[in-house]
């Protein structure tokens, strides 16, 4: 049988209701993917410190890095920052090993759309297969929309 683990970080809480949705409907293990250091309440704040984050590849430090070793596919969820994940993401990614899993992305943003972070993705994890990648705006994610994209 194979093991699900849906691994997710939220800064609004948008991303968090879908990932919780995902884990209803796969019956997998929730992991919230948390930075040691919080991010501001202020948006522009965080819109300014994703930036600059982005720009240097920045990796924050987490407060447990999750353990997917016993998992075969892994659902990861990220808000869009600058058109990419939010850097936690980049750190989940950067300290797991995610050879041979099946990565199920997903995340949420704001009228963007999911711009490059699937592909992004893809890039980090290169021995993972990446599959089609959810996508909705804000909190907007329909049960029956998710289930659909599970199933394909």
């Amino acid at each position: 049988m194979k093991k699900v683990l849906v691994a997710y970080y939220s800064y609004s809480g948008n991303t968090k209701s879908v990932a919780q949705k995902i884990q209803e409907i796969t019956g997998g293990d929730l992991f919230e993917i948390k930075p040691v250091q919080q991010y501001p309440n202020s948006y522009n704040e965080v819109v300014n410190q994703a930036k600059s984050e982005k720009a240097q590849e920045f990796k924050p430090e987490l407060i447990d890095n999750g353990n997917i070793s016993d998992y075969d596919t892994i659902y990861i969820g990220t808000p869009v920052w600058w058109y990419t994940f939010a850097t936690p993401i980049r750190t989940f990614l950067a300290e797991n090993d995610f050879t041979g899993k099946t990565i199920m992305p997903f995340c949420t943003h704001g009228g963007g759309g999911a711009s490059s972070t699937y592909a992004d993705m893809q890039k980090l994890c290169p021995n993972a297969k990446v599959k089609e990648g959810f996508t909705s705006y804000e909190n907007t994610a329909k049960v029956s929309d998710i289930q659909n994209w599970i199933e394909k």
